[in-house]
């Protein structure tokens, strides 16, 4: 792939993750996409996988403390906030600032390690569908490449049924005239 650059072309957020890699004996590099991979299908489009390869990080608020709960899900799930709060607690948002003071990452650079505050964590089920992933490493232009098996093992993180079910369509019914 041409999208490997030098460890030292790294914006510091995405090295630090590097770094992070490195010291976990992880053996695949940060990989820069040509352009910003804040979204699932961006980030699978610019690496060539589909949508349910991305490892996307989602963070919340749990309202009984204050703690950051990171849902890392198949980028083609929506997550269910009523199944993570039926095992996390009770959810609330969490805005730029929030992000950025818990994880030490940017809105589309979430990485699902080395985070400012250690936060309460689920693995999608989902994701162990594939035979490897792709997670975001601290810059909205970084990605790593792993398995869900390794994710697991990186974080600690419970797996869980995060999805939302998908709701089948409605049949459209004749109008009458």
């Amino acid at each position: 792939m041409e999208q490997h650059q030098h460890a030292e072309a790294l914006p510091d957020s995405a090295q630090r993750v590097a770094n992070l890699l490195r010291e976990l004996e992880h053996d695949k590099p940060v990989v820069m996409l040509p352009s910003a991979g804040r979204t699932s299908a961006e980030a699978a489009a610019g690496l060539g996988c589909s949508v349910a390869e991305i490892a996307k990080s989602i963070i919340f608020r749990r309202l009984s403390d204050d703690a950051p709960v990171l849902v890392i899900a198949s980028g083609s799930n929506r997550v269910d906030e009523a199944k993570v709060a039926a095992q996390v607690g009770a959810l609330g948002k969490a805005d730029a600032k929030f992000v950025r003071e818990k994880t030490g990452y940017v809105i589309g650079g979430v990485c699902p390690i080395g985070h400012a505050v250690k936060p309460v964590m689920l693995l999608d089920q989902d994701l162990f569908r594939y035979d490897s992933v792709w997670a975001a490493a601290g810059h909205p232009h970084a990605v790593f490449n792993l398995t869900a098996q390794q994710l697991q093992a990186m974080t600690g993180a419970p797996v869980a049924d995060v999805a939302l079910a998908p709701v089948a369509p409605v049949e459209s019914i004749p109008q009458a005239n």
